[in-house]
């Protein structure tokens, strides 16, 4: 079923023509080309391209099901074992029917991968995020591709039915995150923190993880921003059946990794901003409260600031020692829905980084990242200083609103 056509190879199925495309994925830290998804091209009799999604609708039985997905592999591993490349991944999409529907050891593979001799810890063997009849079958089936030698990968996580107990279930080395993702955090900045987050969730659960679906400079930047460890897209290559160039066009990380750097230079700013602006006034309330001045009081000017939310003292357990202090125009703005969080009198800090640094670190005035305050469900960034008070270790706490742009503004006022 396969032919040889020129350099490459091509196979039929049902009066199609089946091709190899190839599309790079690169490594965001080593710059490079690290592996190639292999993507299948079908035409008909007057070279006229079909969809893939026709074409796997074509099988008619699990058998057929079954020769499709096993063709489509036979034939990537067959192009891909004559490309000069003696490094990198190929990635391979399985089907879930086949994995659910066929044997339990796919010897078929193990058989295959002698026969072209590509190596089993070349191959990332990809698994769609579905719903599945059979998951221990899908279990078998990936232990046994681990057991081969091969890599194994969830892809489109984060699209339909995704959840992290496949990851946990699976443990795969890698897991592709679908573009909606990223399509989603490119106009919604909390979509943005939300793909930053199951990034390092991904990460703590021992996975790479691959972002697919790049088409813009701004979505490479929001790539790299969110730690992820391989991108794939259009932005760096599409793919091609041209199998001899496949290598031939590196991307250009050092514009964009030198584009990054730029700017996450200008967006620390705030931190350092917030840290020398406030210096002063953190000096002078804490002054003011060895001297015996009342919290309220000895707050005033860093509550006056349009910038700052609120303010309180902890003790040397994280223990709250009275009411929060809260400026006037965050009391004119309060949400009532979040009423019951308002009171934190007595309430215990000690498990927020921002106060066990500020007690480890007397003198220093600590900033902390944006994130969600529990008192009122609203992004805040929160500066602490610990100083001594009647030979007590106190720590003296303002949150500042974390609205970047508003914040600056409001500083250079």
């Amino acid at each position: 079923m396969l032919n040889k056509e020129g350099e490459s190879w091509s196979a039929s199925f049902q009066g199609l023509t089946l091709r190899t495309a190839l599309q790079p994925i690169y490594s965001i830290s080593h710059k490079r080309i690290i592996g190639y998804e292999a993507l299948i091209r079908a035409f008909d009799t007057d070279n006229s391209a079909v969809l893939p999604t026709h074409l796997f609708q074509l099988p008619s039985s699990d058998a057929e099901n079954l020769l499709l997905d096993r063709l489509c592999r036979y034939l990537h591993i067959q192009n891909y074992s004559g490309i000069e490349d003696q490094l990198n991944w190929l990635f391979l999409n399985v089907s879930p029917r086949v994995v659910t529907t066929g044997s339990r050891a796919d010897s078929f593979f193990g058989q295959l991968l002698q026969r072209t001799g590509l190596p089993p810890h070349r191959i990332v063997m990809e698994i769609v995020e579905q719903p599945t009849d059979d998951a221990e079958r899908l279990k078998d089936t990936v232990s046994y591709y681990k057991k081969l030698g091969c890599l194994t990968a969830i892809d489109d996580f984060g699209a339909g039915h995704s959840n992290f107990e496949r990851i946990w279930n699976l443990s795969p080395d890698i897991v592709k995150l679908d573009r909606t993702l990223l399509t989603r955090a490119t106009d919604d900045h909390k979509a943005r923190q939300i793909l930053n987050g199951i990034v390092s969730l991904l990460h703590q659960s021992g996975c790479l993880a691959l972002l697919e679906g790049v088409e813009t400079h701004e979505q490479a930047m929001i790539a790299i921003d969110a730690g992820v460890d391989f991108v794939q897209g259009f932005y760096f290559q599409k793919p091609t059946t041209d199998l001899g160039e496949i290598s031939q066009t590196p991307a250009n990380f050092d514009d964009l990794l030198k584009d990054y750097k730029n700017r996450r230079a200008v967006s620390h700013d705030p931190a350092q901003q917030l840290q020398s602006f406030f210096s002063r006034i953190f000096t002078d309330v804490t002054e003011q409260l060895i001297q015996g001045h009342s919290l309220r009081n000895a707050c005033s000017e860093l509550l006056a600031h349009p910038a700052v939310s609120r303010s309180y003292l902890a003790d040397h357990r994280g223990i709250q020692l009275e009411d929060t202090i809260i400026s006037d125009s965050r009391a004119r703005s309060l949400d009532p829905r979040f009423r019951p969080l308002e009171s934190t009198t007595s309430a215990d800090w000690f498990r927020q980084q921002y106060l066990r640094q500020a007690l480890a670190h007397p003198g220093q005035l600590q900033v902390t990242a944006p994130y969600l305050c529990v008192t009122g469900a609203y992004m805040c960034v929160t500066l602490s200083l610990g100083f001594y008070q009647q030979g007590e270790l106190r720590v003296l706490c303002c949150d500042i609103l974390a609205n970047a742009t508003d914040t600056l503004a409001t500083l250079k006022d």
